[in-house]
């Protein structure tokens, strides 16, 4: 079956997030709501994509994707609704599925141009759940708006290669809840780019020449527990999601800090990854 989740920089103090779900079951009672997160730097659309690239391929396909983030309309930014991967997005077209759509070619975009019947100063209420539970309904996207071609690309997102492919620039995008800080690039680019060359990775001041597969292969568990000492120790890693993040083990913002704040990183800070 399958669901409507919600992805939203609304937070849960205000009435925002329930009076959607509200408008959802009151047009489809038995529509199914999954909230993947409220909680977004607002008006962040890198962090957006990224949250919603890691989570949306965990539900079924058919799944529809709401995205509320940095969502009024204006004379730069309209909304669409997307067909890609087998599910459905509806969202600004301000660049926050490039992310998602830099893997898969959409299947179908539309404008969505029913605005002229519906008034609104809170397009995801209004605008975005109608959509959602006509496409539930099975309805067409042809029926909501005007097929288009492309959607918006931000640069952002996408790492930046040097012409002798000797140097990959990235940017943070997403600081998670235990202060890691995720890059850009991901571990196809590196990959690809570096070919297994030796490399040296500047983060801010840092330097780092070692990517672990996970954040215990610092440890050398040959030695006794307690002569480790490696919590609060810097390292690099290719993630769950396959990009690089910087890291800080067993991490804790309340003892030992993150790597956020005990490398003082953070969103769009640059980075460059050299190869020789």
């Amino acid at each position: 079956m399958s669901l409507i989740t919600l992805t939203t920089d609304f937070g849960l103090k205000d009435h925002f997030v329930g009076a959607v779900k509200g408008a959802i079951y009151t047009e489809l009672p038995e529509a199914r709501i999954v909230d993947i997160s409220h909680n977004i730097t607002p008006f962040n659309i890198a962090e957006t994509a990224y949250v919603l690239k890691n989570a949306y391929k965990s539900f079924p396909e058919g799944s529809i994707h709401i995205i509320g983030v940095d969502s009024e309309i204006n004379e730069e930014t309209n909304h669409i609704a997307i067909k890609l991967d087998n599910h459905y997005f509806i969202c600004p077209n301000n660049g926050v599925i490039s992310m998602i759509a830099s893997e898969f070619r959409p299947e179908k975009i539309v404008e969505i141009n029913i605005h002229d019947r519906v008034e609104s100063s809170f397009p995801v209420l209004d605008v975005f759940v109608k959509v959602a539970c006509h496409i539930k309904r099975g309805g067409l996207l042809d029926v909501i708006g005007k097929e288009i071609s492309d959607f918006k690309k931000i640069k952002d997102l996408q790492p930046v290669i040097s012409s002798d492919t000797n140097k990959i620039t990235g940017s943070v995008i997403y600081i998670d809840n235990y202060g890691n800080v995720i890059t850009n690039i991901s571990q196809k680019i590196f990959n690809t780019i570096g070919k297994g060359r030796p490399f040296e990775m500047l983060v801010g001041r840092y330097s780092f020449k070692n990517i672990f597969e996970k954040y215990s292969d610092i440890v050398n568990f040959s030695v006794p527990a307690e002569e480790r000492h490696n919590d609060g120790t810097r390292l690099s890693i290719f993630n769950s999601a396959g990009f690089i993040e910087i890291a800080i083990y067993r991490s804790n913002l309340e003892t030992v800090g993150g790597a956020s704040s005990l490398l003082g990183l953070k969103y769009r800070d640059q980075l460059t990854i050299t190869f020789s």
